[in-house]
């Protein structure tokens, strides 16, 4: 890779060659700088143009480097059906790639682990025991975590979420939620001290304009008013979205939000160790399915519903000063229609500003990128692999770091 320097004579016009240089002629502080600036994938790549390139890639200092970039485009870690594939969507290339399954998850004992919850440059694994195991899907490296011991078996898990504790990328937490309403409670562990803290339980917090969850009453009329603002009634909840649930700081508080078996949000925060429930968001007599993204520090609601013979894909807000939830974005019709009557179930992740949507049906299968910024909302290309046109359930938000420490 060669950069040449140009001086220009403003007298004559002419141009002077004054000095041609390498990259690799930079000394190593340098080097490493410029190199932590690529894209991911890019420096992937380019680990073979020289030996002293490749070394980088496992040297700590360029790592301590690259925890310095203050955030990188993100992959969506892939969900597909077998379990056996790691393939990413790249935003900074708009690209579909296959990654080395890590060796720990190509064990037998391991082969069938979800994946469960992301942050940062990791990925989080739920074993068919319970434990867990945490990936750099950069790099391949992965720790299993020690096992899980509950003071009160038989626990229903609720949301499964991971969180920073440093920007460094080299500490992390991973929060269980599990009970059944209102017998709610937590557990976390903490890659620092590298054990698991005893379950703290988590008291309802109530509100006067909360819709109590355990109401008996099915005869309530709900609706979606012009005006974008949601009264809601009860849902059955999709199997894939059996963990789906987000982690936010809100002025200083860590809160996780999850959605109930009924359909409610539930918001536990964690801080003051207390649960609060969201008024219910769904339209009256219709088919839809419901997810909960976390975009710049903020919990959204993504809802498709049928209603009138049509079919809309919003993305809702919860106002906390008006105590409503207000419509925010919407799908385009004519990228939506198309999925009136397939049933369809929608599992989405956030990244920054974005919203990464997979929508699937037995009939069709297809992935949305929505900016909420510009409110542009775009189909991504098909994912083919050995010719074979894949389908995914969900995504994961993953920022590509070599340097995230497991």
């Amino acid at each position: 890779m060669e950069h040449s320097l140009k001086r220009k004579y403003p007298e004559n016009g002419e141009q002077l060659f004054f000095n041609s240089f390498s990259l690799d002629d930079l000394n190593g502080d340098l080097f490493e700088r410029v190199l932590s600036w690529l894209p991911t994938s890019s420096f992937l790549r380019l680990t073979s143009v020289s030996k002293r390139w490749k070394s980088a890639a496992a040297s700590p200092s360029f790592k301590l480097t690259c925890s310095h970039i203050p955030s990188r485009d993100p992959w969506f870690f892939m969900v597909a059906p077998s379990l056996n594939q790691s393939v990413i969507f790249d935003s900074a290339e708009n690209s579909w790639k296959r990654l080395n399954h890590p060796s720990p998850l190509r064990d037998d004992s391991n082969r069938s682990c979800m994946p469960v919850a992301a942050s940062g440059g990791l990925v989080c694994y739920r074993k068919w025991s319970g434990d867990f195991i945490v990936c750099n899907p950069v790099t391949g490296s992965c720790s299993e975590l020690p096992p899980l011991h509950l003071s009160l078996e038989n626990q229903s898990l609720n949301a499964v979420v991971m969180s920073k504790t440093s920007k460094d990328q080299l500490s992390y937490k991973i929060i269980l939620v599990f009970g059944e309403l209102p017998n709610i409670l937590f557990k976390v562990y903490n890659s620092s001290s590298g054990c698991w803290e005893d379950e703290t339980a988590l008291s309802r917090k109530f509100d006067d304009n909360t819709v109590d969850c355990d109401s008996n009453d099915d005869n309530v009329v709900y609706f979606l008013s012009k005006a974008g603002n949601v009264v809601t009634s009860s849902m059955q909840r999709s199997p894939s979205k059996q963990y789906s649930s987000v982690i936010a700081n809100k002025d200083g508080e860590e809160i996780v939000y999850f959605l109930s078996s009924t359909g409610m949000v539930i918001a536990c925060n964690l801080t003051c160790k207390c649960f609060f429930e969201y008024p219910m968001l769904l339209p009256v007599f219709s088919e839809y399915s419901i997810d909960v993204v976390e975009c710049d520090g903020e919990m959204l609601v993504v809802l498709l519903s049928e209603f009138f013979e049509t079919v809309s894909l919003r993305v809702w807000k919860y106002d906390e000063a008006n105590q409503c939830w207000q419509q925010i974005a919407v799908m385009p019709a004519a990228i939506s229609h198309k999925w009136f009557g397939k049933k369809a179930d929608i599992n989405c992740v956030g990244a920054g500003d974005r919203i990464f949507i997979c929508l699937n049906s037995p009939a069709l299968c297809t992935y949305i990128m929505c900016d909420l910024a510009t409110n542009k909302w775009v189909e991504l290309p098909k994912c083919c692999i050995n010719g074979e046109i894949m389908e995914f359930m969900s995504a994961f938000s993953v920022e590509p770091r070599i340097e995230a420490s497991v």
